[in-house]
């Protein structure tokens, strides 16, 4: 709020600028950093639909647990909306490794299921693993009040790297070679309960629920951002921004059988835009290409994240009916699998450049959160 225009940072994904020792989102002027602690609150409580005004760059880190937050927000009071929230549910095992940081994923009959291992050189740490139930009642009694923490002998290695600059033993729990700083610990495994609302904060950013045990060893923000990003890829998805194949007949000219979008799922801000394609034995081109080896041309594959940025451009302009996309150059397309029957393509694609009606994009596409394709294209919207 204290910035010109009150510029606006959805906490999303996208929006992730800095992952070292705490979660920044947002770009240049407009980061905002540590936003886990206040984001696991939200999202251990069920809010869906929360804005929070800030006039500096950081929330306040208070005691460094995640409990004044959610003391704030149930003081505050929660409203019901209308709609169903957004849900993110995990159908098939994966596992995700960032740095060495670990995550194994697998489906869940019903919310978050948490089982987090760290592991530390200190006697007050050493080896903790602890497994929660994602409820707003687990997480007031077992995370909320769990504090970040830190070593006496990091402090000045990070505050010259700019970070820690209002840090104290009031705001997190500060350990020497054998003990804590001027305090106690609440629990004597809270550094992993710590960890473990780190986790829930981060993915926050997904935008929605997510429904998934998560067996993670030695997690970092690097790491979460990285886990949030695969669930993101892979699980199945629903509730609101999903658009069924009556909206893209009324968006993209494309009739059978070029018509390769199935369902767009998301929309960030008429700037990114991720649709899918359900590719299955039936597709005419499998005939010929190859007979008893099918595999998807890669020209169509790219001809789909073409049809995905060209209704995220389509749904820019006046007119639609009496418009058309036609794409003017491809660049640095790399075919990095084989795409075949049975396989879903999670197409995404940033529009980077809007000039007048030209467009400068970039596309990824994915199988089971597998990267198969990527691209950089030019198009322009013409009048037909």
């Amino acid at each position: 709020m204290d910035l010109p225009d009150h510029p606006l940072i959805p906490a999303r994904l996208d929006q992730v600028e800095a992952t070292e020792r705490r979660t920044a989102i947002g770009r240049g002027d407009t980061t905002i950093h540590t936003v886990e602690h206040l984001l696991a609150a939200v999202c251990a409580l069920g809010l869906d639909d929360v804005e929070i005004q800030i006039d500096g760059p950081e929330p306040p880190i208070l005691d460094g647990s995640f409990e004044p937050w959610r003391q704030l927000l149930v003081v505050a009071g929660i409203v019901e909306q209308p709609g169903d929230p957004c849900r993110y549910r995990v159908m098939t095992p994966f596992t995700v490794t960032a740095g060495e940081a670990t995550y194994v994923v697998s489906p869940a009959a019903t919310g978050l299921e948490l089982t987090v291992t760290i592991e530390w050189d200190h006697p007050l740490i050493g080896r903790q693993t602890g497994r929660w139930w994602l409820t707003p009642e687990v997480f007031a009694s077992e995370l909320a009040a769990a504090r970040t923490f830190g070593f006496v002998h990091e402090v000045e290695a990070l505050r010259a790297k700019g970070l820690l600059k209002g840090g104290s033993t009031d705001s997190a729990v500060v350990l020497d070679e054998k003990q804590v700083v001027d305090g106690s610990l609440r629990w004597p495994d809270e550094f992993v309960r710590h960890k473990a609302g780190d986790i829930i904060g981060d993915l926050a950013l997904l935008g929605g629920r997510v429904q998934a045990s998560i067996v993670a060893t030695r997690p970092s923000h690097h790491g979460n951002i990285a886990l949030a990003r695969a669930i993101a890829r892979t699980a199945g998805r629903t509730g609101p921004m999903s658009m069924d194949i009556g909206r893209i007949l009324e968006v993209i000219p494309h009739r059978y059988p070029f018509l390769l979008v199935d369902r767009i799922v998301e929309v960030i801000d008429n700037r990114k835009i991720v649709g899918l394609k359900n590719v299955t034995i039936n597709e005419p081109f499998f005939q010929g290409h190859f007979p008893g080896h099918p595999i998807m041309p890669g020209v169509l594959i790219v001809e789909t994240m073409a049809q995905v940025g060209g209704f995220l451009l389509l749904e820019a302009v006046e007119d639609v009916a009496n418009k058309v996309v036609y794409f003017m150059s491809l660049d640095k397309v790399k075919f990095r699998r084989p795409v075949v029957p049975g396989d879903q393509l999670r197409l995404e694609v940033e529009m980077v450049q809007f000039r007048g009606r030209t467009c400068r994009m970039r596309g990824e596409a994915y199988v089971d959160g597998v990267l198969v394709c990527e691209a950089e294209m030019m198009a322009r919207v013409v009048d037909r």
